[in-house]
């Protein structure tokens, strides 16, 4: 299934969605800060989908994301700190975490 799941920018441009079968089951949204930062304020996946790995793809989609536009990025979200204190693949782009 998880091979099945799309990743696609939200309809407003405030996240990302993870969409199987034409359904959301997963969501990052996230708020630009001028030209130079983006803070995550909250991932979610429906309780069928957890444990497959969908929120770490969403938090990397969003990474990529800031990378690509030069943003340093602000993690709110519990979940994103998580995995950003987990993964040295975000030090790169981690400002800070607000606890």
């Amino acid at each position: 299934m998880a091979d099945d799941i799309q990743y696609l920018p939200s309809i407003d441009g405030s996240g990302i969605d993870a969409i199987y079968r034409g359904q959301i089951v997963g969501q990052v949204t996230f708020v630009r800060i001028g030209m130079d930062k983006l803070i995550i304020d909250y991932t979610g996946v429906a309780a069928p989908y957890r444990g497959q790995n969908i929120g770490l793809t969403l938090i990397r989609h969003v990474a990529d994301m800031a990378r690509s536009q030069h943003r340093h990025v602000i993690t709110i979200c519990p979940f994103a700190r998580a995995m950003f204190n987990r993964f040295p693949e975000f030090d790169d782009i981690r400002l800070m975490n607000v606890h």
